[in-house]
């Protein structure tokens, strides 16, 4: 959950560009940041807490000299937020640096021993261990790159590293287990980063790192090997196609809004996936004896819809399984029959990953819908789907998720023509509506913004709110809550309407918003009984539902049109205004809907 980069350079100072590219990293983490360099045998540090570019201004990042370095934002695992545990963390000498994103599971038994052997610790960190265990290594003997390979082979855990030194001072080593790390290849520079979007100002030519791997890496060159054996490995570049200023905001006040608004386009390239890595995918479906969606977040929502979707238009039976509880809830179950449909929007998600590790122990099949390609999850799945989003840099998910829903909708609609249980007629409609969706997407965002906005200024100083849906609706609900959670900090409870009435409805008393998700399908008439029952208690009632309904105008307080959609559709452009609520709800609180406290966007931690 933190960000690392590292540059080494033929001539001059790598440090604005370490900044440079930190930048990029900061929705990996935001509580503190630092640079490490090396010039004349010295290593130069700095850091502290805040953002890149506070600190930038108090501490002069970029002014730092030496044409090597590393660089890490920080999200807080081990020790406070704080100067002494920010990155990057030096051993007793001061002539070893680390950065690292991940957590050492055995780090307290290792800093025990060396704390005995009179190593001197100064931060909270389970990072601080390594930069330590590499000194005492050196210390038997071995050289900078022998004493980092039998350090690794001590570390128990998930991590990204990134490793300089006075020892050799044209040398980056960097590490991956577990943890997102990519390799950059420059002109007159080597580069490794947690993610790609930090090399597009660089470089367009990048290597990807697999898990259990070490780079060595020159100005002009780099080495990978295999843990724990440490044999060669040869890798090729890759080409990448990204941006800049794909990664900028394009005159939106924030990511998030720019994402909100980016759906209809990124809809559009998500439809167009090949139908052929969709046929596979639904072909192991159908083989499968039980199939277990795994996901965490916003993107065990998506799992939800998918598993009605599965069920209705395809009649296979698919369990949605909250990632952490996926081994204890159904571990003894799984077998060489089961297939896992893992979603997770970086592909990096820890607990989805542990997911897939268990479920390959027993043989299970793995299949992978993710928004990053090159991610863990791409190269552990059987078959994997890259949704085609785009860079998503607000930490609450907007476009992957309806990116997600998008997959899922044609991976449910192959999976039904397949397998018999959809007409031609049904297949041509939802085809239809499918491709339609990106259009319905843009007009619900010209018509609700204006609306939502004028809602989040009625209602953003209401203490609690209440989101209820039925059906496809009741995920819509869960993720209309999650989005004003995670970024306005008001508290709220998500529930399927017609268990309302089974405890929710004792929180209900005068004035207490209701958001109810009613589209026009086959729950609608129930709905309307629900929100009768909320009413006749005092809650106020605001309501999405088809432009034109007349009867949900008449009891509600507040009426959100949204244009006529296909029913097996509607989640997408229907969770669409609820992200506007609750981004304009956060604004107007005073709340950096970017970057909510506490939380991160690729979460790789358990």
């Amino acid at each position: 959950m933190c960000g690392i980069i590292g540059i080494v350079a033929k001539i001059g100072n790598v440090a604005p560009d370490l900044v440079k590219g930190l930048k990029y990293l900061e929705y990996r983490g935001y509580d503190s940041a630092g640079v490490a360099t090396v010039e004349d045998g010295v290593i130069h540090v700095k850091k502290d807490k805040g953002m890149v570019d506070d600190i930038e201004k108090r501490m002069g990042l970029s002014s730092l000299p030496g044409s090597i370095g590393v660089a890490h934002t920080r999200w807080a695992t081990h020790g406070a937020p704080d100067q002494v545990n920010a990155h990057p963390h030096t051993d007793c000498e001061n002539k070893i640096a680390v950065v690292h994103n991940g957590i050492i599971n055995n780090f307290n038994d290792i800093k025990q021993r060396l704390i005995k052997a009179g190593h001197i610790f100064k931060s909270l960190t389970d990072t601080e261990v390594v930069p330590h265990l590499i000194e005492e290594n050196m210390k038997s003997g071995l050289d900078f790159k022998s004493a980092v390979f039998e350090a690794v082979k001590e570390l128990d855990g998930s991590f990204a590293l990134g490793i300089v030194s006075v020892y050799e001072p044209d040398t980056l080593i960097c590490v991956k287990k577990e943890s997102p790390l990519i390799l950059g290849v420059g002109k007159d520079a080597m580069y490794c980063a947690s993610d790609v979007s930090s090399l597009v100002p660089f470089t367009k030519k990048v290597v990807v790192l697999d898990d259990g791997e070490l780079a060595v890496l020159t100005p002009t060159s780099y080495e990978i090997y295999r843990l724990p054996d440490f044999s060669r490995k040869d890798k090729t570049p890759i080409k990448i196609d990204l941006k800049v200023e794909d990664a900028f905001k394009s005159g939106y006040p924030h990511y998030m809004l720019k994402e909100i608004y980016e759906q209809p386009t990124a809809l559009s390239y998500t439809i167009r996936l090949q139908e052929h890595y969709l046929n596979l995918m639904a072909d192991l479906l159908d083989r499968s004896k039980e199939i277990y969606i795994v996901a965490a977040g916003t993107s065990y929502h998506a799992g939800l819809i998918g598993s009605y979707l599965l069920s209705k238009m395809a009649r296979l039976v698919a369990i949605p399984v909250i990632a952490s509880e996926f081994i204890t809830s159904y571990g003894d179950t799984v077998s060489v029959e089961s297939t896992i449909l893992a979603i997770s929007q970086s592909g990096e998600t820890y607990d989805v990953l542990k997911a897939i590790e268990y479920a390959k122990s027993r043989a299970a099949t793995i299949l992978g819908i993710t928004n990053v390609l090159a991610s863990t999850l791409t190269r552990v799945s059987r078959v994997y789907i890259h949704q085609q989003s785009g860079p998503e840099i607000g930490v609450a998910a907007t476009k992957t998720f309806t990116g997600q829903l998008a997959v899922l909708y044609q991976l449910a609609l192959i999976a039904g023509k397949r397998r018999g249980k959809l007409s031609q007629r049904e297949l041509d409609d939802l085809k239809e509506a499918i491709h339609d969706i990106p259009r319905v997407v843009e007009e619900t965002l010209k018509k609700t913004d204006p609306l939502m906005k004028k809602l989040a200024e009625k209602y953003c100083k209401s203490k609690f709110f209440m989101f209820l849906g039925r059906g496809l609706s009741y995920p819509v609900a869960l993720e209309g809550r999650l989005k004003l959670l995670e970024i306005s900090y008001i508290p709220a409870l998500a529930y399927p309407a017609g268990e309302s009435k089974h405890g929710p409805i004792s929180l209900i008393e005068e004035g207490v918003p209701v958001i109810f998700i009613a589209p026009r399908d086959e729950t609608r008439k129930y709905v309307l009984s629900n929100i009768e029952e909320m009413k006749a208690r005092g809650a106020t009632i605001i309501t999405l539902g088809e432009e034109g309904d007349k009867e949900l105008m008449e009891l509600s307080d507040d009426f959100i049109g949204l244009p006529p959609v296909n029913p097996y559709l509607a989640p997408i452009p229907y969770v669409v205004p609820l992200q506007l609520f609750a981004y304009h709800t956060a604004v107007l609180l005073g709340r950096d809907p970017d970057r909510p406290r506490n939380l991160a966007k690729s979460v790789t931690v358990l």
